[in-house]
């Protein structure tokens, strides 16, 4: 491949002749079309603004309704003898500093004036009204079609003030109710409850007296503290949640913090990996742009309840910057190239030219030329990327020491600056029927990679390998997996289902211009940061060869057989994943799982706690002779409960993040409390998570079923514990995702796939006493 040359766009040259100017004319047009493309996006940015101010009127509609209501005062004052505005027209002019203007001119003004302010008033008392709508939660406690007279109401409160106008996806923003602080002894009485099934008497009695003591005497001060900042802050807990738990971590992100999402699990497209790339490329800056013009649909529950978009604003052009205390997160204006690197090489890849994003196949012949590049990796370069997976500390003083200038910090700021950063692998990995262990060495390679060919403090990695499959590595502070798992799913249904690939497996469309090649990037490691980096390596090498990490494809019933059962899925999931840990741990251990947060203002997660009084009464039952009919009320009852938990926890009526806060607190005023410190260091041992599916509504696995996803999944929480992520794909296919820590003698991640997968058949049994006698049907034929 061609070096990329260094060009000027200007010199000058004096001599005895005078001043001559000399200029590179397209490079000067590029800088046109980079200012014209910059000041073209901050005019949308504004205009979007004030759509959103009016939503969910319309600035037609508005100034029609100002032109109009003026004309008529205007036309009664003069013709009529009458004055609509009951003199305050006329005591505005004297005042106001058009009073200079003749007479009938300057009261046309004040009736403008007036008319926009009354209209200004309407629409802020709507969108008041609006607000306080989104304050009513009883339609989240009721069943779908069996609604109380309040929520029918409520619905045509809603769908009046709202019209069929389409919302923009920040449309909602300023009508997002803000999360309530829970009262303290509301959420003590919580807590007791959930550690109730995980302790004996004496610990409770001993938990009991602590939270008792904890409720009459620091806690009180404590909760007038965080009322305070309640009052003062959009959300008391995002902001505390982000710094506290992700950005202050001084331990690896890679495998502790950051996660994966896969590709689809039978994609067709193609096996060229430029293609594929190109075509993830165009997508997902397509989405980019979209998000700049908010054209995404904020979503919405029952179509009408809106979930916060503000985590959005951070998927592109944002990176993780290390600190010695503590990291920070920065957001970068529209960037014009992304990174990518290929065998141990960085290429600066710019993706747009003459004021346009380049096409699929202008893409494809970028990474082509990547591709086809045979020059070495500088010395050091290709492990230069373990400095973002080993401890943050070190990271942070090497980048004060070697990254703060010269082409070290030109370099660093145009990885840190593109739109994301994309991995060109040599390995190939993949789905296979016959053979579960390539599914979960694909899902291991997305997790960690081998700790040096991954930027992990990007907001997210795009990962293609060699035969086109590929992922993401997603950074975890600066947004939740649903927001980048939107992104992810319009891009790889844009890729197959818009996009698509010639029969030679090459991106359609025609090269409209020879865009400007990949730039390799130029880095100075001095011998101190090599011998770092190679400590940084060491560090990784040890975190991903601890992991182990399998998933499990069931296939045997799904979605559709929990309905069945009148329970919801995620609850009967839960039940599933309890009874199983019980077998493989031998006891009860505290369990999280993540809900969100997001009908509030900058919501992010709240901890649901499924290990609770009724489901272990039901686990408990499946080990004894309990008859089936008891089994199956106490099965309803547990996923009542858990269901009920979970729709709290959405509420803004959970446990953790209240504790969470006032354990911050306690920090800032330097007050020991006993009772705080031993619940924050309650380690989760079974840590889970279910993947959103279908988003964006452009996915129908049950007429696609090459478009199943098997979502994603992260790293174990705890030392001795799991983590399981899990998708519900379709009507009767499930995915778990189960990580745990080779060193650890008390797991085993494949033991615990087993376990779930019995679980989930003993629970069928006894809705289906001979179901066990089936054959498990295979992926396809599931659709069929």
């Amino acid at each position: 491949m061609a070096e990329a040359k260094l060009a000027v766009a200007f010199s000058f040259n004096v001599s005895h002749e005078g001043v001559t100017l000399d200029y590179d004319k397209e490079l000067v047009k590029e800088l046109m079309h980079t200012a014209k493309r910059s000041w073209r996006y901050r005019f949308i940015r504004f205009w979007n603004n004030i759509k959103n101010v009016v939503f969910p009127f319309t600035m037609p509609s508005i100034v029609a309704l100002i032109v109009l209501t003026s004309s008529l005062t205007v036309h009664d004052y003069f013709n009529m003898n009458m004055d609509p505005t009951f003199g305050l027209a006329k005591r505005l002019t004297t005042f106001a500093p058009w009073n200079l203007l003749p007479a009938r001119e300057s009261l046309i003004v004040s009736v403008v004036t007036l008319n926009t302010i009354g209209w200004a008033a309407v629409i802020f008392l709507v969108r008041w009204s609006i607000q306080m709508l989104l304050h009513y939660r009883g339609l989240m406690y009721e069943r779908r079609g069996k609604y109380s007279w309040k929520t029918r109401l409520w619905f045509i409160a809603m769908k009046l003030l709202q019209g069929n106008r389409k919302p923009q996806l920040y449309s909602f923003s300023g009508m997002m109710p803000i999360l309530p602080l829970p009262p303290l002894k509301q959420t003590m009485r919580r807590y007791l409850r959930s550690v109730r099934p995980l302790l004996d008497d004496e610990e409770y009695t001993r938990m009991l007296n602590l939270a008792m003591d904890f409720e009459k005497g620091h806690g009180r001060r404590f909760q007038r503290y965080l009322y305070f900042k309640w009052l003062i802050s959009t959300n008391y807990v995002s902001d505390w949640w982000e710094e506290y738990v992700y950005l202050r971590s001084r331990t690896p992100i890679m495998v502790n913090s950051n996660f994966y999402a896969m590709d689809t699990l039978l994609f067709r497209g193609t096996k060229n990996q430029a293609a594929r790339a190109a075509n993830l490329v165009y997508s997902l800056l397509t989405f980019r742009r979209m998000l700049h013009r908010q054209e995404v649909t904020p979503l919405m529950l029952d179509s009408l309840i809106p979930l916060d978009s503000w985590q959005y604003q951070r998927t592109f052009d944002t990176t993780r910057v290390p600190g010695i205390e503590t990291d920070r997160v920065y957001h970068f204006d529209n960037s014009t190239h992304i990174v990518a690197l290929h065998k141990g090489r960085y290429y600066k890849v710019p993706t747009h030219g003459k004021g346009r994003l380049l096409n699929p196949k202008e893409l494809e012949l970028q990474m082509e030329r990547i591709l086809e590049d045979t020059s070495p990796p500088q010395p050091g370069e290709a492990m230069l990327a373990a400095l973002t997976a080993g401890e943050r500390k070190t990271w942070a003083q090497m980048r004060n020491s070697y990254f703060t200038r010269g082409v070290n910090r030109v370099s660093l700021e145009t990885i840190e600056r593109g739109a994301f950063f994309l991995c060109l692998d040599e390995e190939e990995h993949y789905y296979l029927e016959t053979d579960a262990s390539k599914l979960d060495a694909y899902c291991k390679w997305l997790l960690h990679g081998n700790g040096h060919n991954r930027w992990y403090d990007k907001s997210f990695n795009v990962i293609v390998m060699a035969n086109g499959k590929a992922g993401l590595n997603v950074e975890h502070s600066w947004a939740d997996a649903p927001v980048i798992g939107h992104a992810w799913e319009w891009a790889i249904t844009e890729d197959l289902g818009v996009l698509g690939y010639t029969e030679a497996g090459h991106t359609k469309g025609m090269i409209v211009a020879n865009p400007t090649p990949p730039q390799r990037l130029r880095f100075e490691l001095h011998e101190e940061c090599l011998t770092e980096i190679a400590h940084s390596y060491t560090v990784a090498k040890e975190l991903c060869d601890d992991v182990d990490l399998v998933v499990l494809m069931f296939q045997d019933y799904g979605k559709g057989f929990m309905k069945a059962c009148k329970v919801s899925p995620d609850a009967y999931i839960q039940l599933a994943l309890q009874l199983a840990y019980r077998r493989d741990a031998g006891r009860f251990h505290l369990t999280y799982e993540a809900s969100m947060t997001r009908l509030f203002r900058e919501g992010r997660t709240e901890t649901v706690r499924p290990c609770t009084i009724e489901s272990t009464a039901f686990v408990m039952s499946m080990f004894d002779r309990t008859p089936v009919e008891e089994r199956i009320r106490l099965l309803r009852k547990a996923c009542e409960v858990h269901q009920n938990s979970y729709l709290d926890a959405m509420c803004g009526k959970g446990i953790d993040r209240h504790l969470f806060c006032l354990y911050v607190v306690s920090k800032y005023l330097e007050v020991e409390s006993p009772f705080l410190g031993e619940v924050l260091s309650e380690p989760w041992r079974l840590s889970t998570s279910q993947t959103p599916q279908t988003q964006t509504g452009r996915t129908d696995v049950t007429k696609r079923p090459e478009e199943i996803s098997p979502g994603g999944g992260f790293g174990p929480v705890a030392d001795d514990g799991y983590g399981v992520s899990y998708i519900i794909s379709g009507e009767n296919v499930l995915f778990f995702h189960i990580s745990s820590k080779k060193s650890s003698t008390q797991t085993s991640s494949d033991r615990f796939r087993k376990a779930i997968r019995q679980a989930l058949l003993d629970i069928r049994a006894l809705f289906e006493p001979n179901a066990d006698k089936r054959e498990s049907p295979q992926i396809l034929a599931l659709f069929s």
